[in-house]
This record gives C-alpha cells, sequence and structure tokens, in this order.
C-alpha cells in the first residue's frame, strides 16, 4: 500500500535528485557542526579571565592601531581640493 501511493506522487526519476539534495544537506551539517567543534572562538571559555589578553591582542592587531589616528581619507589632497576650492 505504502509503495503504491508513493509511487503515484513520486516518480522514479526524482529519486537520484532526492539523494543528491540528501548528500548536500548531509555534507553542509557535517561542515556545521565541524566549524563549531573545532573553531577556537565556539570552544573557549569567553568568560574566562586569562584569555581576556589574548582576544585584546587580536582585536588590537597592528593594523588596527596604525590607522586609529590617520584620517579616514583614501586621497586627502583630491578631497582638500574639492571641498576646500580656493
Amino acid at each position: 500500500m505504502a509503495s503504491s501511493a508513493l509511487s503515484k506522487w513520486l516518480r522514479p526519476e526524482v529519486y537520484p535528485l532526492f539523494a543528491a539534495v540528501g548528500v548536500a544537506v548531509g555534507i553542509c551539517g557535517f561542515q556545521l557542526v565541524r566549524n563549531v567543534c573545532i573553531n577556537p572562538e565556539v570552544r573557549e571559555d569567553f568568560w574566562c579571565l586569562g584569555q581576556l589578553c589574548r582576544g585584546e591582542k587580536y582585536a588590537e592587531h597592528g593594523l588596527r592601531k596604525f590607522l586609529r589616528n590617520k584620517s579616514p581619507e583614501i586621497m586627502p589632497a583630491i578631497n582638500g581640493f574639492f571641498t576646500n576650492p580656493k
């Protein structure tokens, strides 16, 4: 009874499509679980004070320290030419 109802609604040509979609969903699920288990941002205890300096070191890298006191202009001379005409 179940096979006749299944064949009535699903044609045999769609079974490979279901298999391919199932494999793709399985791979995505595997990657999600793998990333949750492996990434240090997920594994480490965020409330641990021993990791606080490590997080600050990661967030305050050299490029950010260098750019902190700079003006946010790509070409200051051209910007000044158009904003302050003489």
